[in-house]
């Protein structure tokens, strides 16, 4: 994908930094993997008098986030360290920076028997900082180690960044680059269980899960990855409680198959144009691997690669239907969890200490005298009722991209303003095909961006940390084209004012 000539012209008459060297200011609001990765790929692509990169981000580092910054040594990437990279063009970088820096050195769990690496997740994090740590170093990258909590046009173009502590910034291009929002519980669930000592609502939370002692009678909301990380958490500080795992339908994280084998299929030549062609299509392929001594592993690794153009190819009602009615198959499928996590869940299957079920939530009690939940479940399919006793409930049914318009302040003021809109799919924000943010009023808004996830209801597949990746190269490909429009047409953007 390109900007054509007359995307960019418009451009030329916005704002531009005046600074000593007049470079024009890219904001990008978050640091974790998105928005560093965007940051590296900008300054690599960008001379240090072409552009000033300045990055929100409140943690200490960047490049960890959300999903890197974990401490917990059981939390694990869920794929082999040889397919993790911040350089597309070079699958082993990490891989290579393990051995280089001796990070595994006290992971002796990271390595499996057939020569896999899957490493802790923060060893990620600190690979991504310290690949950003020379432009950091350089004052190619700033890192603004607070929190942005409104944006609004600037006059004559670009961005007033407002942050938490008062400060004003002017930047001539703003990126949104930031995390999911949080998870919602049922309502039912929220309401009765407020204050309860071993309610955990978030368990992405540092140290969420420490309130729950080692008999506890655990229910876990949801079954994705998030719950397998729950799960291989509690069992590594020896929990010994029945732990009960409910989701709508039922379905557990696949783990992977790691013998060689090519991606089978073929999806877009020509593309499904609905929903149900789409899944009449993945079922024939699947069958057609099966005869040939295929896993369905080789069939999603497919569908991965070929995401982005089945996605483009939907119309936007068929793209809703396969989000409600496909999406958590495709999950558990895709998203596969690590042998490590995956040892531990299968264990406590066979011993009885943990059970799956396909339910919903239909009413909540907790007894006062010694904080008793009771839980009854409607069976999925309407094959009756059933009911739970435990003594700690853990919400991880995954991010609630309904409120991601209300999610944080930043988003809600654009959105009270028009300026920001959910997209049709319910994924993420509305963008274009240069990931340039859709105002309300249907036109593009020329310097507001969305890098990651958050682009996904235009892009298609953009959760694997491969696809965050070039999303991050293509859009920084794009803002550098915005930049040398900028470049030598001072305007307004000076940074702090």
């Amino acid at each position: 994908m390109t900007i054509a000539t007359d995307e960019v012209t418009p451009l030329l008459g916005l704002v531009a930094s005046n600074d000593s060297s007049d470079r024009p200011i890219v904001a990008i609001i978050g640091g974790g993997f998105t928005g560093a990765a965007l940051a590296y790929h900008l300054a690599e692509r960008l001379a240090a008098d072409a552009v000033r990169i300045v990055v929100y981000e409140p943690r200490a580092t960047l490049g960890a986030g959300l999903a890197y910054g974990t401490d917990d040594p059981v939390h694990r990437i869920n794929v082999p360290a040889a397919r993790m990279t911040l350089v597309p063009d070079d699958d082993e970088h990490f891989q290579r920076w393990l051995v280089e820096t001796g990070a595994l050195a006290d992971d002796l769990q990271a390595n499996t028997a057939d020569g896999h690496v899957f490493a802790r997740r923060s060893a990620f994090g600190r690979y991504v900082a310290a690949q950003l740590q020379p432009f950091i170093a350089a004052g190619r990258i700033e890192h603004r180690r607070i929190r942005a909590e409104a944006a609004i046009p600037a006059r004559g173009g670009g961005w007033y960044i407002d942050a938490e502590d008062g400060s004003r910034f002017t930047a001539d291009v703003m990126v949104l680059a930031t995390t999911h929002p949080s998870p919602a519980a049922p309502a039912a669930l929220d309401h009765a269980l407020a204050g309860h000592p071993r309610y955990i609502a978030d368990a992405t939370v540092p140290g969420a899960l420490s309130k729950i002692r080692p008999q506890d009678r655990v229910l876990v909301l949801g079954a994705g990855l998030t719950a397998a990380d729950v799960i291989a958490a509690l069992d590594a500080v020896d929990h010994q409680g029945p732990i009960t795992a409910v989701s709508r339908r039922g379905l557990r994280s696949r783990g992977h198959n790691l013998a060689p084998q090519d991606p089978f299929g073929e999806f877009v030549t020509p593309p499904a144009r609905s929903a149900r062609a789409l899944l009449r299509r993945i079922r024939n392929t699947l069958a057609e691997a099966q005869a040939a001594g295929v896993t369905w592993h080789a069939v999603f690794d497919r569908l991965r690669a070929q995401g982005g153009e089945i996605w483009r190819a939907l119309p936007p009602v068929e793209r809703r239907r396969l989000v409600r009615f496909l999406r958590p198959y495709w999950d558990v499928h895709r998203f596969r969890i690590a042998p490590q996590v995956e040892g531990a869940i299968d264990r406590r299957v066979a011993e009885g200490t943990l059970a799956f079920h396909a339910a919903s939530v239909r009413e909540v009690r907790c007894a006062v005298e010694n904080d008793e939940i009771a839980v009854t479940f409607r069976r999925r399919h309407g094959l009756g009722t059933f009911e739970g006793r435990y003594d700690a409930v853990v919400v991880t049914t995954g991010p609630d991209h309904r409120s991601i318009l209300s999610s944080q302040p930043l988003f809600a003021g654009l959105a009270a303003a028009g300026l920001l809109q959910a997209d049709p799919a319910g994924l993420g924000v509305e963008v274009d095909h240069n990931s340039r943010v859709v105002r309300t009023d249907g036109e593009t808004a020329q310097t507001l961006y969305v890098a990651g996830p958050l682009a996904r209801g235009t892009f298609g597949e953009l959760m694997g940390l491969p696809q965050v990746t070039e999303h991050a190269v293509f859009v920084a490909e794009r803002i550098a084209l915005t930049v040398r429009a900028l470049k030598g047409h001072p305007g307004r953007a000076t940074g702090i004012v």
